[in-house]
């Protein structure tokens, strides 16, 4: 099925794909020239935080997971403070104590978590208090395939569907768990497949295109505004880089060089630009997007290396139990 969007839209995407990944590829940059950085690429994946929050409004929340930052820049959080909090910046978002941990309350992003799963009943706890407060608040949480094994996910679906919260339930399927092929460890051949065990819809989705996320977002957040209940989408897709920086068996071994090429070789930008182009939109003007983006990722670099760090006496302060 040819999906059409119009064209301000198509280019809204695709500003935010490109901004994922060069800002993604500049923390890569700076983690080999020596700045320490917890860091899990999202390079592959870019289609899917930008096809999903392209749906919400910016009141709705989102619950990232570990990996890229795309959700952080479309939900609209400025490239320099999330790369100065990554840096422990005074000028990053959680003034440096959080670092890839951060959160932006007052753009609805609630900040990730390094424990696979753990998000998801932070996104159920979200939704009810959402519906509670009757605010018309959409929650999406993102998660990988893993976390789909994990207890908090079948309990986060179970009571999402029992309360008919507002919830989407995006998976990110990268097709591995760390280094272990999910079909190894994994009781049906899609995440989607089990929504139906909990009484809601389940849809499989081609993470590498932009557009079919958009659309299946459309109809999922569609239906939690109606106070139908939650959705699981699944999205198929593929990381270029390893689990995380200092996995360098990625690449031909646990995963065969032709496994990836392939997986390169559907790059969900490339991919959108040439249906940009085949639409009629000039390859000049995404050149444009592109330039305009570059030199955003590199101000937010002097911003974040030239910010101060943050004054130790405030180590104790924001701190809640």
């Amino acid at each position: 099925m040819i999906i059409d969007v119009p064209e301000g839209v198509m280019l809204d995407l695709y500003e935010k794909m490109v901004a994922t990944r060069l800002f993604d590829l500049k923390v890569k940059e700076l983690i080999e020239k020596g700045h320490r950085i917890l860091y899990h690429s999202g390079v592959g994946q870019e289609a899917i935080p930008a096809g999903v929050c392209a749906q919400l409004r910016r009141e709705d929340y989102v619950v990232p997971y570990h990996r890229g930052w795309g959700y952080m820049i479309a939900k609209g959080m400025d490239m320099g403070r999330i790369l100065a909090e990554l840096l422990g910046k005074a000028s990053g978002y959680c003034k440096g104590k959080a670092g890839t941990h951060m959160a932006c309350l007052e753009l609805g992003v609630l900040g990730k978590t390094g424990i696979v799963g753990a998000g998801l009943p932070v996104a159920v706890g979200a939704a009810l208090s959402a519906k509670m407060r009757n605010s018309g608040q959409v929650v999406a949480c993102f998660f990988g395939e893993g976390a789909s094994n994990t207890g908090a996910f079948h309990e986060a679906l179970n009571m999402a569907a029992v309360w008919r919260l507002p919830v989407i339930f995006v998976c990110e399927n990268n097709l591995y768990d760390m280094y272990t092929p999910y079909l190894e460890v994994t009781s049906v051949a899609n995440i989607a497949d089990r929504a139906s065990a909990y009484g809601m819809p389940g849809e499989v989705v081609d993470g590498q295109d932009v557009l079919a996320v958009y659309e299946a977002a459309k109809r999922a957040v569609s239906r939690a505004r109606r106070g139908d209940g939650p959705s699981l989408l699944e999205c198929k897709t593929y990381r270029w880089y390893g689990h995380f920086m200092a996995d360098e068996h990625h690449y031909g071994g646990y995963r065969s060089i032709e496994e990836v090429e392939a997986w390169r070789a559907r790059c969900p930008i490339r991919k959108l630009r040439d249906r940009a182009i085949s639409k009629g939109i000039p390859a000049q003007e995404l050149d444009r997007i592109e330039e305009r983006v570059r030199a955003k990722v590199e101000e937010a670099e002097r911003f974040a290396l030239g910010s101060p760090e943050p004054d130790p006496r405030i180590a104790f302060e924001d701190v809640y139990a």
